[in-house]
């Protein structure tokens, strides 16, 4: 049993916890927080252990009535890997921590890419991090750009791609990021970060523009990507994916908020979207291109990458019965 400690449980931690949990070869030991608030409760109810994430600030805990187990160091001592969703930046503060303390860990896509050995995604390069000590999984909009371009380019090569990303202002929670009303660039510069990160892992020319917009709910991309493949030969081989799921016009899912809605009938869990929501209809080639366009829900969808990593470092070799058992655990 892989003991995995969670040090952030916000958007992201408390999804991967839960996500651990479900496992049958691994177990969440811990979880930290900063602060004594509804998450760090809900933490306690779900029967995750504790922990103070900053030590000087454990008596807040206390005065509001949230029991701790102590110092995110003992979490530590006690895990195998830790996964850090700790805030962009955080990660790497952390990382010396981490190494004194001998635990695998795992970071998160807001970190630069040197704060780890490798970058990771489970379809394009499970095999070299295995044993790693340190991986950093990639963004969630880098998470679904490789989902699309990897198996495209193993089972039909790719040429020049360009991706143009819309991108949600802020979480849902993250009231601080309005009220908007604006269409905002990000960056003005081109490239977007998007595609350096896309290119730790994967080499491919690829370019990369992105936008905010006045929304909270999901990112979405239009792909354009030059291949040999034909239409039918692109939805083969991305049917065959699966962490990507197709949208079709007799589902009347024409936006990310029904996509939302769908997944909360489903009965996923906080209406998480795990994979790539594609749209079929968008699926097009001429004269050699590939268009395409595709949702991505940003809390959610590096979470089955999460799990896969911690099994990498911690030397499971078989990065396809991985996925798959993730797949299993979470219903996807």
């Amino acid at each position: 049993m892989i003991d995995v400690a969670v040090n952030g449980y916000g958007t992201i931690g408390k999804r991967v916890a839960d996500a651990v949990k479900e496992q049958d070869d691994m177990q969440v030991v811990g979880v930290a927080k900063t602060r004594p608030n509804f998450e760090a409760r809900n933490a306690v109810e779900q029967g995750y252990p504790l922990y103070a994430a900053v030590e000087d600030r454990a008596e807040r805990f206390e005065e509001a009535g949230v029991e701790i187990e102590g110092p995110v160091e003992e979490m530590l001592a006690e895990a195998d890997v830790v996964v850090d969703a700790t805030p962009s930046g955080v990660g790497a503060q952390n990382s010396q921590m981490y190494e004194d303390y001998d635990v695998k860990a795992l970071y998160q896509g807001g970190e630069d890419a040197d704060v780890a050995e490798r970058s990771f995604n489970a379809a394009a390069n499970y095999g070299d991090c295995v044993d790693c000590d340190s991986v950093r999984v990639v963004s969630c909009n880098t998470t679904g750009l490789l989902r699309v371009l990897h198996p495209l380019e193993r089972n039909h090569g790719v040429g020049k791609v360009r991706a143009t990303l819309v991108r949600r202002g802020g979480d849902p929670s993250q009231h601080g990021r309005g009220p908007i009303n604006d269409i905002l660039p990000n960056p003005v510069s081109i490239p977007s970060h998007h595609a350096p990160d896309v290119r730790t892992v994967m080499d491919v020319d690829i370019t990369t523009t992105g936008f905010k917009v006045p929304a909270t709910l999901m990112h979405v991309h239009s792909l354009n990507v030059e291949t040999s493949a034909s239409r039918s030969e692109v939805l083969e081989t991305l049917e065959g994916e699966s962490r990507v799921r197709f949208l079709d016009a007799d589902d009347g899912v024409e936006s990310t908020a029904e996509i939302k809605e769908m997944m909360l009938d489903e009965g996923r869990p906080r209406g998480d979207a795990w994979e790539n929501m594609v749209w079929r209809d968008s699926v097009s080639v001429d004269d050699g291109e590939l268009y395409l366009f595709q949702a991505i829900h940003q809390e959610s969808d590096v979470v089955p990458e999460n799990v896969d990593a911690v099994r990498a470092v911690t030397g499971y070799e078989d990065g396809d019965e991985s996925v798959r058992r993730t797949d299993d655990a979470l219903g996807i």
